[in-house]
């Protein structure tokens, strides 16, 4: 039985259609205030999952929950809590940003007239209240999508690629909203993306979906423990320093541009070791440093792996 502490909270959510398994036997536990970052490449499932969690479309099988309440017909109330970004923002295009906005404050029956001020705000839209939504850049129509989302200060946040658009400052700057929202106010933030690298920069945990199965989990704090290091060594004579290295016990491998590869935790551990012995033979290293491997090769590197498990 599902704790009460979980905001988000599916049992074997399964969707198909007909013979394409769009999402398989997902089981989610999020708790308050974590940013939970749901990573997958294009056509992975992120999103049919997204839409189940949401009551869009209904699961072949499994259930949702959020804030403890299934979620299924009929279920109203429970979306006074969520907010949501699904795929590409919709707004009336011949009404202006501050025109739309209000329509969404007055459908969601809002009684705060500050909540449209502070949304614009955060959201960084004062410059384009009076422009019509069709003129927007696709960053500016994601923040209104954003803002929409955001406009009755939900305890729940589900984003589908929200970055989708935005420049770098752009980008920065819903990272860092997303971060006080959680960090300070208490919000839930389930955020679906492709770009492991971005989504590590603020979640507190992140998921890996594949082919509509969940593949990995993990808090981002593991991250760094799971990725792959190796040791790059060059010398005059790589050849030769393959050979010493070889018989010491450090088999390496060569790289494209001649030099060696080792990736014994022995030798990543204690460069300083390799480095001597090395020299102790007269080939003191010209090159010695530790390559960790980047988040985006662990992204993919976790999927082909998947892909020959199954």
């Amino acid at each position: 039985m599902f704790k009460m502490t979980h905001v988000i909270h599916t049992e074997n959510l399964t969707k198909h259609y007909g013979d394409v398994h769009a999402a398989e036997d997902v089981t989610l536990h999020i708790k308050k205030a974590e940013i939970y970052g749901f990573l997958g490449l294009n056509g992975a499932g992120k999103t049919t999952t997204i839409r189940m969690l949401l009551g869009m479309i209904r699961p072949t099988r499994g259930s949702a929950f959020l804030f403890g309440q299934k979620v299924g017909p009929g279920n109203i109330g429970l979306w006074n809590r969520v907010g949501h970004l699904v795929e590409t923002p919709y707004f009336y295009p011949e009404l202006t940003v501050l025109e739309n906005l209000e329509i969404y404050y007055r459908l969601r029956l809002l009684k705060d007239p500050g909540l449209l001020a502070d949304v614009v705000e955060k959201l960084h839209l004062s410059p384009y209240r009076n422009t019509k939504a069709k003129n927007l850049s696709l960053g500016n129509a994601q923040r209104l999508g954003i803002a929409k989302a955001m406009i009755h200060r939900p305890g729940l946040l589900i984003l589908d690629e929200p970055a989708s658009g935005l420049d770098p400052e752009g980008i920065v700057e819903i990272r860092e909203l997303l971060s006080d929202l959680a960090g300070n106010h208490g919000v839930t933030v389930f955020i679906s993306s492709h770009i492991l690298g971005e989504i590590s920069r603020f979640a507190t945990r992140i998921g890996i979906i594949h082919e509509g199965q969940m593949i990995h989990e993990s808090g981002i704090d593991q991250l760094d423990q799971s990725r792959q290091r190796t040791l790059h060594v060059g010398t005059l004579d790589n050849k030769q320093a393959n050979e010493i290295l070889s018989n010491a016990g450090y088999p390496a491998d060569y790289l494209p541009d001649g030099s060696l590869e080792i990736s014994g935790e022995a030798a990543i551990n204690h460069p300083e070791k390799i480095s001597a012995l090395l020299a102790s033979q007269g080939l003191a290293p010209v090159k010695i440093l530790i390559e960790e491997e980047n988040l985006e090769s662990y992204f993919l590197r976790i999927i082909h792996t998947s892909n020959h498990s199954s």
